[in-house]
Parts: C-alpha cells; structure tokens; sequence
C-alpha cells in the first residue's frame, strides 16, 4: 500500500466549495474524469451541499459530477455478492423501540419498583436503542457488561443490570426472531466489508474521503483505507496544522482536535505532515481559537500573547460579539442581521445554533418582514397543527370529555365535525356557554347532554358527536391491542375533520405536516404488534411519547438566501454571514449529562467514550465556524429569569484577548436597532377612566351589594348596570369560596324553613349534616377530592351553627330567610328604587327585627360600616324599619349581626356591625339620598376605586379599568 495520501482544509474556508474547486482544478484537463471519482462523505445532506457547491463553482455550466456517497451507504447487493455477506435488514426504528418497550413492560416493576406506563416504557426503549447504537458504533458488544457491576454496589445499579439484560439476554433472540439486525451494527458491516474489499482490491477510479473526523471506529478504519489507496484521497476538516508536539499527549477528549489527532496517529502521521488541499490558504483567525482551545495545562503560555495585539485585532476583522438581555432582543437582532443581508442580491446568511427553541424565535421575527424560513432541524411532529390535533382528540377522549380537554380539541382549527367552519364554531361555543363553564358536568357525553337538554340542537349535536367517538370511547374503556386504537382514532379524527362536503382526510393529511402524520402512523400501526394490549387511557401519553421523535421538515427548504442550521448542518458549509447563535454554557457546548445507565468509570471500563467526546466534536463545530470570513457571536445574558454563563469557549476567546492586551470586542448595532422597533415615538401618561354616561343611561334601581360597589368602586357599576356586561365563568371551575359559601346559605336556608320557630328539634345537628350531605353530593360527584376539605368545614360549621341557634331561640318568634325588600327615595332625578335580599331577617319576641348576614369570608369590620363601605346590614335595616321585607310589618331593628361561618377551629363566630341599628339605618338613608344626588348628575364620572384604602378585593371588570396601567404611572397609587 501507498503512503497515506492526507490533506486538510483549514478553519475559514468554505469546505464543500473547497473541495468541490479543488476536485474540479484536479480534473481540468479530462473533465470527464471526474465522473469515475467516488467522494464519500459524512451524511447524505453533505452529499447534497457538495453538489450544490459544484453547481456554484461551474456557475450551472452543464457537468458531469463524480458519484458522491454517504459513509455507510454502500450498496449492499453488490457487497453481498463479492464478499459472501449475509446482511439481514435494518430493524425499523419505530419497531425497535416498540420491541424493546414490549421487553421493559414485560420485566415489570422489578426488584419491588412501580411497573412503568406503555409511555416511560417507550421512553425508556429509546434510550436503550441509543446505548445500542454506541456499543455498535464503537464495535463493542455486551459480553463484559455483568463484570461492570460488583456485588457490593449500590442496589440502583443492580436494577439498571436487569434493564441491560433486556439488551444481552433478550434482544438478540427478538431480531433473529424476526429477522433484522441493528441498524448501527449494519452499517459497521458494511463499512468494514467496503474497506476490506477495497484493501484486497483497490478501486479502478479516485476515491475522495473528505469531512470526517473518524469518531467512529469502522469509518477510521475505512479512512485509513482510502489514505492508503493508489487514487486514494482522504480530507480532514479544521486540522491544526500547527499543534504543538508536547500539546498532542495532553488532548482530553473535549478538545476539538482530539479525533484528528487519533486518526491521524492511526496513519502514522502527526499534524504537521499534512498539507493544505490544493488552492487553500491558511485563515488569520485559526491561530486565534487555536489558543483558546488549547489544554489546560498549557494555558501558562498565553503570557507569551502581550505582543500580539496587533495580529489579534486583525484575526477579529468580520467578527461582531452581541450580549444581549434575554432571548427575545437575541432573536430579535438575529432577524435584523439576517433581513439586512437581503439588502446585497448576492449574499447569504444562517444561524448556526443547537438550541431550537431560538431558531424558533428568529423565525417569528422574520415575519415581520414577511420573510419565511424554514429549521433544517425540522419541527417535532407532535408541535405540529395535525399533531397537535391527534393528541387533542386521544386526550379528549380519555378524559371522559371533561371541559378543557374536550374545548381543546373542538376548537382546535382542523375540526369541523361536518359543518361549515362559521356554524360548527358557534356551535362550539354556545356549548361553552351552556355547560362547559362554571363546575364541570357529569362526566362522559352523557353528562353534558344533561346539561343542555334544554337546547335540542345542541343535544342532538352531542349525540352525533357520541356516535362518532363510541368505537374509541369503548375501546379506551379496558384494555385494547395498539392497532384497534389507531384505527378508531384515525376515524375519529378523519370525522371529526370533516367539513360539510366531507373532506376529513384531504384537510387531515394534506401538507408536509399531515404526511409526516400520515406515514408515522402507518408505521406505528405495522409495528403495533409488537406492543401488548395496553389500558386504553395510556394511549394519548404513547402516542405523545413516539410523535415527539418523528421530524417535519419542509420538501423543498425555506427561503434561498437565509438558513437556520444545526452544528452538523453547518459542519461543511458557509454562508456569507454565519451567526454563532446561544453561547451559553449548557446550550452550546450543551451539558455532558449523566449516561442513565452506567457511571462514568462504568462507561470507560466498557469502552464507551465519554460525555466529553460529544463536547470535543461540539468544539470543532465552534471552531470552524468561527474561522468563517464574517461570523456573530450571540447569547442570552438571562433565559427564562435566570442569570446565565456565556459558553467556556467565549470564555477562553475573552482570557486571550485580554492576555494579547486587552482588546474588545466589535460589536454592531442590532440590539440598539431591534429595540428601536418598537419603541414609540413618545409616551402618553395613563390615566384611570372616568365615564360619564348620560342620565338616561344610569340605573335607577340597585341592589344593597350593588350600592357597596357604587361606592367601593363606581366604574365597576358602570361596566356591570349601564354597560351590563358579565364575566364568564372559568371553564371547568373548581368549586373555590364563592361557590361554598353559595352552598352554605343554601344548606342554611333549607333548614331555617324547615323549623322556622319554636325549640330544635332532638337530632337537630344530625338533621342539618344530612341536609349538607344531600346539597354537597352533586358538586363532590365531579371533585370527590374536594370532600376531604369541604365536610370538616361544614361539621364544624353545622355544630356552631346549632349551638348558636339553640341559644337564640328562646328570644325568638319567627325566622324569615332569603327574603327581599325594596324601599324607594326622593331622588334629583326622579324616585329610586332600592332593593334588597336578605339572608336572614328574625322577628324577635320583643317586636324588633334582627338582621343576620351569613359570611363564609371575612365580614366587613364595624369602621367600614360606619363610613358607608359596607352598607348591605344598614340599608337592609332601612328597609326593614318601613316595612319594605315581604311579610314583615315595620318594625324598630334591634340586631345588626354577621354570623362569620369559616369553619375554622371554632366553627364560627358571631360579629356586630358596630352602631345602634337604628343609627345606622339612618346614616344609611342620608348617605344613599347624597349618592344618589351625586350620580344624578350627569357631570359626576363613575370613577376607578377613587378611594384605594376602600376598594374591592375582587372585581370582574380590574382589566377593563386598566388598572395596572395607570396605578403603576402613579396617578391613583398602588393596586
């Protein structure tokens, strides 16, 4: 064999279009030639960018392009013929891990653990099938795994050996069962067939290796092979040519030259004996990463940087650095750089970054701009509209149509359950309205049939509606084998995606998205009997737990001149504006997490790399885009609150630059200019609303509570009585304080009219459990777990309540409960009517009334009382002292009382509202005839909490009075 042919193309130069010049310069003289190359390379997309580059090179000038082929991809036919092999197929991946799941369910809890759900069981199956591949990537296998636990270890360890036996004992008699082998071990087979082949024969044409690091043992193999070829060519990617001899022992596995080097001392060669590939030239910035990425241990020497200051700012010409807030200014600048790269008909520009979650945000920003872009990366299937609605529909389902789930799926935009898009969303909403809202129904269709049954077209609906989702209804019912659920569930939502013509699966499965939906669950369903019949309420979580793997990418990439890239979308290929984009330790270089199944001492007896390895690569990512002629640096000094540390290799570049002297960092405008977006051109103050409505307009007639809020908080009467609006309920409330102490006064009523006078009778508290027994079960039907905080309330509730009544009985005639009264008073403007429903009013055996307020709250205190903020006992007396109460003559009022019902320790508590009920009454009347004159004049505004000392603890109508806005503007003091 020849000596090894080597070459490398350094940091900066684009490697595709370096490579593509070169191979193009090589053949000049027989262009035809080219053709009989062979170029293998990392990935199929590397493939595709080489081929691209030849078409820049040539300017599109027609050209035969040599054969260009993905590592792995050789063709095994012709392999199987020559080399006698035996290959059996790859074992789908969606099989795989509903294979292993199968295994894990099987072993069950284990050692006294919880048995795991179909979704950890899949979950976990794709982290088995990932130690899979590195065991077969690293050419290792399972022999040596029981030494790696001992005894005396930790009985943790002990139950991650039994998972592993899933893997040793297990796995290989399932894929000969049925016929597959590992798809990592395939490719090494084939690798290794190929490189043998080629060292008994050597090719009869050029073979090309380029762009791999070999950190995969049969591709190293395979390299060495192709170095050693008579037209053999290997090409290395960022080789630092000029590693210092005593660095290259010293290379931890997180250094970006870590896996040349290696490869290189396989062929026999140190760095410095590889040349440049023909027509590149040297970068002026590799120098500069190069000393930020070496050891450790020789950091000391960058004290030899003081004089370079010079080169320094030189190698920093075309870089910007951008610190900025937090991801959204980020994005932000990230948008406006790449919008402003349009500008120039020739350039191009890509964010280059491992964090999706910013790749997101920079393409919401550019749509500002009306730019659509496209992640390489693609989107998760289970993020996408049709996935989206899958999932909805499963958990709708299985949820028994309780509210959220089942508004989540009808409102989603692809249902349409048969109707014209406008009446199936009325419909939808009436429906909301009707039974949705409030405390949830009684579970199931049925229950919310019940709840409309007034309303025929909706009960007639929800019928339809039941018909439809009975076959997966049924199913989720027990347990049901995985290919009957998906094909109720296909039905289902293809229904359900109907629209009045019927065209459920050309809306469902139509678009990139809706094929990649599509074809998963047709693969799902092939591979469904590898699962065992599963609960039918577990279905939502696995389909959540497989969609979220499956990628939706775009059929023809996104917009021609902007890119968003991955590390390894980016490793072989430039723009003309590369943005460095999450520079934040843990995203880039992201966290070298625990390996779930072994220790790290584990993991290097068995011969795994460790995490660093991942690090290592990562860092020759970074590296070599970098070097790029124009390059951003960009990170997020705070993410989701959180104070954040800039990447250790932003780190490194700021400790040499300050070693060559000092020197800053370029930066540019972006953040100035992506907050200057939306700056206004100037700030208008706030101020609180004050509504003047005209007279005509304004009630004249109020409750006593609505009088309380006329002076707590007037705009809230305006929104309520003139402008008559009413908060929604929350969907599928929990029954909180407001709807106990509605159940309480019910209970409470219900009983005082049972024995309106005279003594209790014996049993009188059993009586009154029993009453709130009966009153609460509805409510507890739907939240059993409220029970275990309402009934000891009540009990204690109940005992007060009877001793207290027990107390008052001997004084009293006649208890009247719930009963209204209305009064009416001169006004300017006309009479007014004022009403009232009090809870409680007792004729007493003196001839006085008592009036008795229930609270299941906090009751006003006598100060409020006395300054009219609380004026519901005092205008009920006023009321009551003219005779305005049904059935009760005028009477002098006595007792003002509020009957404080928590259910605390003491049950309750007995509350005077503070003043002479016959004082207060009066102070009631001339303090409502003032009001009342204030509001009928039509000058007088209905004002936001003018008095913030006094304003309610809740309202319905805060967003509405914006108070937030102008509270914080200082203009009526703090909420």
């Amino acid at each position: 064999m020849t000596a090894p042919s080597v070459f490398s193309i350094p940091p900066g130069e684009s490697f595709v279009d370096a490579l593509a010049r070169g191979l193009l310069a090589d053949h000049a003289a027989d262009p035809l030639r080219l053709s009989a190359t062979l170029v293998l390379l990392p990935t199929r997309r590397a493939a595709r960018a080489l081929r691209e580059a030849f078409l820049r090179q040539t300017g599109g000038a027609p050209l035969l392009l040599p054969a260009m082929r993905a590592f792995g991809d050789a063709d095994a036919d012709d392999l199987d013929l020559a080399d006698g092999l035996d290959l059996a197929p790859a074992v789908p991946p969606l099989r795989r891990q509903l294979l292993l799941a199968r295994a894990i369910l099987a072993l069950g809890g284990g050692r006294g653990g919880h048995a795991p759900s179909p979704e950890q069981a899949v979950a976990l199956a794709a982290e088995l099938a990932r130690l899979l591949d590195q065991v077969h990537t690293e050419g290792l296998d399972f022999s040596g795994l029981t030494r790696l636990v001992r005894d005396d270890f930790a009985e943790h360890w002990q139950i991650t050996l039994d998972f592993l036996r899933i893997l040793t004992d297990h796995w290989p008699a399932i894929l000969t069962e049925q016929g597959w082998m590992d798809s990592a071990l395939r490719r090494n087979r084939l690798i290794e067939a190929q490189a043998g082949r080629w060292q008994r024969t050597p090719p009869a044409g050029p073979v090309v290796a380029a762009g791999s690091t070999g950190s995969i043992p049969a591709t190293a193999r395979l390299l060495t092979v192709v170095a050693g070829l008579p037209q053999g060519r290997l090409v290395l990617p960022g080789l630092d040519r000029d590693l210092e001899p005593d660095a290259l022992d010293r290379l931890g596995e997180s250094h970006p030259q870590y896996g040349l080097v290696q490869l290189l001392g396989k062929l026999g060669l140190s760095p410095a004996q590889v040349p440049l590939w023909p027509g590149c030239r040297p970068g002026t910035r590799a120098w500069l990463v190069a000393e930020a990425m070496r050891p450790a241990e020789t950091t000391d020497r960058w004290r030899r940087l003081a004089g370079r200051a010079e080169a320094a700012a030189a190698a920093l010409a075309g870089v910007e650095r951008l610190d900025c807030p937090g991801p959204r200014e980020e994005a932000g600048a990230i948008a406006l750089m790449m919008r402003g790269v349009l500008e120039d008909e020739a350039r191009t520009a890509a964010l280059v970054t491992p964090d999706r979650d910013l790749a997101r945000r920079v393409a919401a920003e550019l749509k500002r701009f009306d730019i659509e872009i496209d992640d390489s990366a693609g989107r998760p299937l289970d993020l996408t509209p049709v996935g989206a609605f899958l999932l909805l529909s499963a958990r709708m389902v299985a949820e028994d149509f309780a509210p959220h789930a089942l508004l989540s799926a009808l409102k989603h935009p692809l249902a349409l359950g048969g109707l014209a898009p406008g009446r199936f969303r009325a419909r939808v909403r009436r429906l909301e309205r009707a039974a949705l809202r409030g405390v949830r129904p009684a579970p199931g269709l049925a229950g919310l049939r019940a709840a409309v049954a007034g309303e025929e077209d909706l009960s007639r609906w929800l019928e339809g509606l039941e018909h439809t989702t009975r076959a997966l209804t049924a199913l989720m019912a027990g347990e049901a084998a995985l290919a009957d659920l998906l094909r109720a569930h296909v039905d289902l939502v293809e229904a359900l995606a109907a629209g009045a013509e019927g065209d459920g699966a050309a809306r469902l499965w139509r678009g990139p998205a809706g094929e990649a939906a599509s074809a998963f669950l047709r693969d799902l369903a092939d591979a469904a009997a590898a699962l065992p019949p599963l609960r039918g309420r577990d279905y939502p979580g696995l389909l959540r737990g497989l969609m979220g793997t499956v990628p939706v990418r775009p059929p023809w990439g996104g917009h021609p001149r902007l890119f968003l890239w991955g590390p390894l979308e980016a490793r072989l290929q430039q723009a003309d504006l590369l943005i460095l984009g999450g520079l934040n330790e843990g995203t880039w270089p992201g966290k070298a997490d625990a390996d779930p199944w072994m220790s790290r001492p584990m993991r290097q007896q068995f011969g795994l790399p460790l995490p660093e390895r991942r690090i290592g690569l990562a860092a020759h990512d970074f590296a070599q885009a970098f070097c790029a002629p124009r390059v951003v640096l960009t990170r997020s000094a705070r993410v989701e609150g959180a104070p954040t540390v800039p990447s250790r290799w932003l780190l490194r570049l700021d400790a040499v630059l300050e070693a060559c002297g000092g020197l800053a960092w370029p930066t540019g405008p972006w953040a100035a200019w992506h907050g200057a977006l939306d700056q206004p051109a100037g700030m208008t103050r706030p101020r609180p609303p004050a509504p003047r409505p005209p007279l005509a307009a304004r009630p004249r007639e109020l409750f006593a509570t609505a009088v309380e809020t006329l002076m707590r908080d007037p705009y809230g009467a305006y929104a309520r009585h003139i402008l008559r609006l009413r908060a929604l309920d929350p969907i599928d409330a929990d029954p909180g304080a407001a709807q106990y102490g509605t159940v309480i006064h019910d209970i409470l009523d219900r009983y005082i009219r049972r024995y309106p006078r005279g003594p209790l009778p014996e049993g009188a508290l059993e009586d009154l459990l029993a009453l709130g027994r009966e009153t609460f079960a509805p409510l507890l039907d739907s939240r059993p777990g409220l029970a275990a905080f309402w009934e000891p309330k009540f009990e204690r509730v109940a005992a007060w309540f009877i001793d207290r009544e027990t107390a008052r009985r001997p004084s009293l005639a006649e208890a009247h409960c719930e009963i209204e009264g209305r009064l009416e008073i001169a006004a300017p403007a006309g009479p007014f009517l004022l009403r009232a429903r009090a809870d409680r009013i007792d004729l007493l055996q003196d001839g006085s009334l008592a009036v008795l307020d229930y609270k299941t709250g906090s009751p006003p205190t006598p100060k409020e009382v006395a300054a009219g903020y609380a004026p519901q006992l005092p205008i009920e007396a006023l009321i009551a002292r003219h005779g305005g109460f049904e059935g009760l003559p005028a009477r002098p009022v006595s007792q003002l009382l509020f009957w404080r019902l928590s259910g605390g320790r003491d049950g309750g508590r007995e509350q005077s509202a503070g003043a002479e009920p016959e004082r207060l009454a009066a102070e009631a009347l001339e303090g409502l005839s003032a009001l009342i004159a204030a509001f009928d004049d039509p000058a007088t505004p209905y004002e936001a909490r003018p008095n913030p000392d006094y304003a309610p603890k809740y309202s319905d109508y805060l967003h509405l009075a914006r108070v937030r806005e102008w509270a914080s503007a200082g203009e009526e003091g703090e909420e």
